[in-house]
């Protein structure tokens, strides 16, 4: 019965000639409160206000930005709305104003970073070779310890990288290059990667660093697809600035200087990486506070 809601509510988004990447936004944050009621054992798949707000409740609990969330309850209303207008609904309960999470005044620039507890889970995952790859766990090691974006992960040529030094040479934004100094377990996995998977595959002639069984050179979404697949396994809501946030934060707390952190993450100003960090030390500035 769900499907064909969803399937129902898909092609009546078509009617409606709603932009394709739109479409696939909403009925893939549908699909995603449908599974979640699955899990709890409501099979029926009933929209209700309890369910929603339920659903809503274990979104805040996993650590979803309000940006993400308030998507996804944008999408649900508009899921709603349909069931409504279709007479499977006999009441509306959802109001974008009264739903939405709400960001408090000043923190819009507050950024989420994975908690230390949370970085030694993850890495103790995908250290179990039957689960995660070498490609795969290489993607994770250079997202974590260099703060690249994603972009700028898969576009990373063999050519970018120095063995002898072992120096990464990223193309940012605006074909700005910097450099960063890889640590040794980085440089051995990418050797590991290239020895190994990448030497066996069809496309091992390509000049990228990343291949795919499909094409020579990854697509950043697969590096979303990889992300969403380990969330589910390790029970961390995981996307590609996640890991740029953590790499930035991390520094900050080993007391690096701002100037330096913004260099290594390619922002275009020493005020822009303060505007998004700023928050995150005198939170930790704090917490050091109360230890007193």
């Amino acid at each position: 019965m769900s499907n064909d809601k969803i399937k129902q509510f898909e092609r009546w988004l078509v009617e409606e000639e709603k932009a394709s990447t739109t479409i696939v936004s909403y009925v893939g944050d549908v699909q995603a409160f449908h599974r979640f009621l699955c899990e709890k054992g409501n099979h029926e798949v009933t929209m209700t206000r309890f369910t929603f707000l339920k659903y809503k409740e274990s979104l805040v609990g996993r650590g979803y930005a309000p940006s993400t969330i308030n998507k996804k309850v944008n999408s649900l209303k508009v899921y709603h709305d349909f069931l409504y207008s279709r007479g499977s609904l006999t009441q509306r309960f959802i109001e974008l104003k009264r739903d939405r999470v709400q960001v408090a005044s000043g923190s819009d620039h507050v950024v989420t970073a994975l908690s230390e507890e949370q970085i030694e889970r993850l890495l103790f995952f995908i250290e179990d070779g039957s689960k995660v790859s070498v490609r795969n766990k290489l993607i994770i090691y250079l997202l974590l310890y260099t703060g690249v974006r994603v972009t700028e992960l898969v576009t990373i040529k063999l050519i970018d990288l120095d063995r002898m030094t072992g120096i990464l040479t990223v193309r940012g934004k605006g074909g700005k290059l910097r450099e960063l100094s890889l640590r040794t377990d980085v440089l051995e996995l990418v050797h590991e990667y290239q020895r190994s998977e990448r030497q066996e595959s069809k496309f091992s002639d390509s000049s990228y660093l990343f291949v795919s069984q499909r094409a020579s050179k990854m697509h950043r979404d697969a590096v979303r697809e990889l992300l969403a697949r380990l969330s589910f396994w390790v029970g961390i809501h995981l996307h590609p600035h996640l890991f740029r946030h953590t790499f930035c934060t991390q520094l900050l707390r080993k007391g690096v200087e701002l100037t330096t952190v913004s260099k290594l993450a390619g922002h275009s100003s020493v005020n822009m990486t303060a505007k998004y960090y700023i928050q995150t030390t005198r939170e930790d500035k704090r917490k050091a506070v109360e230890l007193l």
